[in-house]
């Protein structure tokens, strides 16, 4: 994610998200060495955006949205695996999140890449004050981390017909 890709990235967050980020928090975060931010483009349009922070070993991801007229393309499947590439890549053996209790859809994708529910907080949301899911994935450097993972990288790459680096797994 670039400076120049944050207007388009808001767009998408205020689709997305009821209590959206400010543009000064995108700005910050582009610029925090401890951050991870990201695009997905088609034809030069921001369709997707996602990022994290890396703590020593473990990977927090802050945010993953995906415009709605792109959604069901795989895109949302593609950040969670950029983030994850750098992640391991940058030596995280663990990686949480928080997601919305109600979003089954995103809790699907976060299970099949084996994040685990771990804890509900209470209230999280301040729009609705709805729980959040704490997920985690645990010990990403694990032979069977690492085997799953990679078979569901090929499947991915085999679906989206994107070729995907194989330098991490």
């Amino acid at each position: 994610m670039n400076v120049e890709d944050v207007p388009m990235v808001m767009q998408i967050e205020r689709e997305c998200f009821a209590t959206p980020w400010h543009e000064s928090a995108y700005l910050t975060e582009i610029t925090n060495r401890s951050a991870f931010y990201i695009v997905a483009c088609i034809d030069s349009e921001v369709v997707g955006f996602a990022g994290m922070w890396i703590i020593m070993d473990e990977s927090h991801i802050t945010t993953l949205g995906v415009a709605r007229d792109q959604r069901g393309k795989k895109i949302g499947e593609l950040l969670l695996v950029s983030l994850l590439d750098e992640a391991i890549k940058r030596g995280a053996n663990r990686a949480t999140l928080e997601v919305r209790g109600s979003n089954e859809i995103a809790q699907n994708l976060y299970r099949k890449y084996d994040f685990i529910p771990a804890a509900i907080r209470r209230a999280y949301y301040t729009d609705n004050y709805e729980d959040a899911a704490v997920m985690w994935i645990d010990k990403m450097n694990s032979p069977s981390f690492k085997t799953k993972y990679k078979a569901l990288r090929q499947r991915l790459a085999d679906a989206t017909g994107l070729l995907l680096s194989e330098g991490v797994a």
